[in-house]
């Protein structure tokens, strides 16, 4: 989430023209992410949120976002709803954009996860990956490692900050590649569950977030995301892996879904690559991102310590013991 695009109060009422609902009142750009513009909408009794399409999402997948969680509600799931407007569709234009609105998801993030946390965040998964086969809906994941030379390719290395750093990225990128696993239990997963879509209401997960990245992958490759971003615990600028808190993930997992033993002499490249996923990723936006969007850069360094942590590892059980 963040704010690329501004809207103003002639906005809003063009917005509440497309809708058969309570009129929205009140809006309020939300800073956190690095992705889509997304704006608070209140009305008398109710908030929505309103997401305009930016970057790198197609045009041509958003309608698979919508029905996702459309469905994924319907079944139970705690997630944005879409709404549809007075067309029946899921999407309207806002500033000559592709946007929508979605229902408010009570609850908020946390800080830090703990280790119940961690056990709920794996049972909510498994959930989801149960619920997803029920669902006819399927898009390529255009962030997995098999798709993301071209963006390797497009980073400026002449930051001080990363002096040698394509040497390491690209050595890193082929033996990650060359090793990628294949025929593992597959199907939608979120693919991009940080701890800030994640929400919770008192001591209960009360739901889950922002499903743009979401698509059809390895089910295992969702648990290597969730370590990458969940079970590492940040000391001043140091990361370090939090073992118990792997352990938590999987057992709530496995309380719903067993993992196999493919999927688990799978787990140190699928982390590898989701580590090489999200530093590519935050360099591009370190180097690309304009100075005048209203956004948080995320630090990519963080992910270099990360995939050093995964290069020293090997089999699942450095992950647990």
């Amino acid at each position: 989430m963040a704010v690329y695009t501004k809207i103003n109060r002639s906005d809003l009422t063009s917005i509440n023209r497309k809708f058969n609902i309570e009129n929205f009142q009140s809006f309020k750009g939300i800073k956190q992410g690095i992705e889509n513009t997304n704006y608070l909408l209140k009305s008398k009794n109710r908030k929505f949120i309103l997401t305009i399409f930016e970057k790198r999402v197609v045009k041509k997948e958003i309608p698979f976002f919508m029905k996702l969680m459309d469905q994924l509600s319907n079944l139970n799931i705690n997630c944005p709803k879409p709404l549809k407007n007075n067309q029946g569709q899921y999407l309207i234009k806002v500033k000559n954009k592709t946007a929508c609105v979605v229902t408010f998801l009570n609850g908020k993030d946390k800080k830090k996860l703990n280790f119940k946390d961690c056990f709920d965040v794996g049972k909510t998964i498994a959930q989801i990956h149960l619920s997803t086969k029920k669902l006819k809906l399927y898009r390529k994941n255009s962030m997995s490692i098999k798709n993301l030379y071209p963006l390797l390719n497009s980073i400026k290395f002449n930051s001080k900050k990363f002096v040698n750093l394509e040497k390491f990225l690209k050595t890193n990128f082929k033996d990650i590649k060359d090793k990628w696993p294949t025929k593992l239990p597959h199907g939608i997963i979120h693919g991009d569950l940080f701890i800030d879509n994640i929400f919770f209401k008192g001591n209960r997960l009360s739901g889950i977030i922002d499903f743009y990245f979401a698509a059809n992958d390895f089910f295992m490759y969702e648990i290597a995301i969730c370590i990458n971003a969940l079970c590492f615990d940040k000391d001043k600028t140091k990361f370090r892996i939090n073992k118990r808190k792997i352990k938590n993930l999987i057992k709530g997992y496995e309380s719903v879904k067993k993992i196999s033993e493919k999927e688990k002499k799978s787990l140190n490249i699928l982390c590898r690559g989701a580590a090489m996923r999200y530093f590519l990723t935050r360099l591009y936006d370190y180097t690309n991102t304009p100075k005048t969007a209203l956004i948080k850069i995320k630090d990519p360094r963080e992910y270099y310590q990360k995939l050093v942590i995964h290069n020293n590892f090997k089999t699942y059980k450095d992950y647990l013991n």
